[in-house]
């Protein structure tokens, strides 16, 4: 199932912020409007989720965003979430992100600067970590780079690599990762420029390039990707704001349109969604325009599986508001669902 009908969506929020935990929701197909449905309450502050599609059916993944980080996984084969065992450590403190790679869960560790890997039953249920791999380094920030803080974890386009975004190192780290073992090994590193302080990537749709947000400085580092050698290298920088604006912002999610044409970026301070044109050859990106995310404090933003549709959930607002989309890349807000300290979306 490639997801482009899907009619289901789950709302992660964090509970220390008065959220419900996972609210899952319906997705009308004329309208992309979210109807609320339920809660799961399995961990505290379920920031960040997955779905995998595996042959017993889709299970979701979240991470618990707490001291003493846990991932969970639910059964989503029936109408009703059923969680897959207990919550599962990480050996690592304030899990941000997640990413299902090659039969593994793989958790981006922000409080203790690692990522994590666990291995994935037959019906997916997460198992005891196999390998925890802590970065080094530090960045220029004084309070936001005084130590590695990985933010972000995802597979690349051809599956065979792993790569890391660290906030607090203003890098991203490409791994190995042996799936007979389930150990990480760390490959290459490019460093951008000090003070970045990258947040998360999102990656053209042809596999040919990486976009980098950086959360620090307001920027898009475009890179391109070479998945034979696992190189990922800067070539250009695309500012979100014009130089000496003054904004105090806090860039959070990017998001690459299905044909490649558009990028969007989440923004928080403004509360905008940055409209960025990319070029035919992907090397170069412009800031078009933006507009109103909606809330306040989007802290992520996601392309509904059709590619027709932007959600952005706005964490300190209480919402999660969708997007309508066309060939101009302009988003035209359709509407939104209440739901408190929200932190992430994702579609079945």
């Amino acid at each position: 199932m490639d997801g482009t009908g899907a009619r289901r969506a789950f709302i992660g929020s964090f509970t220390s912020s008065g959220g419900r935990g996972i609210v899952q929701a319906d997705v009308d197909p004329d309208t992309g409007a979210l109807t609320a449905t339920g809660t799961v309450a399995t961990v505290p502050d379920p920031s960040y989720l997955a779905v995998a599609h595996r042959e017993s059916g889709p299970v979701l993944y979240c991470v618990s965003e707490t001291g003493h980080g846990a991932v969970a996984a639910h059964d989503l084969s029936a109408p009703t979430p059923r969680p897959l065992g207990g919550p599962v450590p990480v050996r690592g403190a304030d899990p941000t992100h997640l990413a299902v790679c090659r039969d593994h869960l793989v958790t981006a560790n922000y409080g203790s600067g690692s990522v994590t890997v666990l291995p994935l039953a037959a019906d997916g249920t997460p198992r005891a970590p196999s390998s925890v791999l802590r970065h080094e380094g530090s960045g220029p920030h004084p309070a936001r780079q005084s130590a590695p803080h990985a933010h972000q974890v995802v597979p690349d386009p051809s599956g065979r690599w792993v790569l890391s975004v660290d906030l607090g190192t203003d890098s991203v780290r490409v791994c190995t990762l042996d799936p007979h073992t389930g150990r990480l090994g760390l490959h290459a590193t490019t460093g951008l420029p000090p003070g970045t302080g990258p947040r998360h990537l999102a990656f053209h749709p042809r596999g040919s390039h990486a976009y980098v947000l950086g959360e620090l400085r307001p920027t898009v580092t475009v890179c391109r990707w070479d998945p034979a050698g696992g190189t990922l290298r800067p070539i250009g920088e695309c500012p979100l704001f014009p130089d000496g604006a003054g904004v105090p912002v806090q860039p959070s999610a990017p998001v690459v349109s299905r044909d490649g044409r558009h990028l969007w970026a989440a923004v928080r301070g403004t509360d905008t969604i940055a409209v960025l044109s990319l070029d035919e050859s992907g090397d170069l990106a412009e800031v078009v325009t933006s507009v109103p995310c909606g809330g306040s404090r989007p802290r992520d933003l996601v392309l509904h599986p059709s590619g027709t549709r932007l959600y952005a959930a706005n964490e300190v607002s209480g919402d999660v508001t969708w997007f309508d989309l066309d060939g101009t890349g302009l988003p035209r807000r359709g509407g939104a669902l209440a739901v408190p300290a929200a932190s992430s979306v994702v579609f079945v």
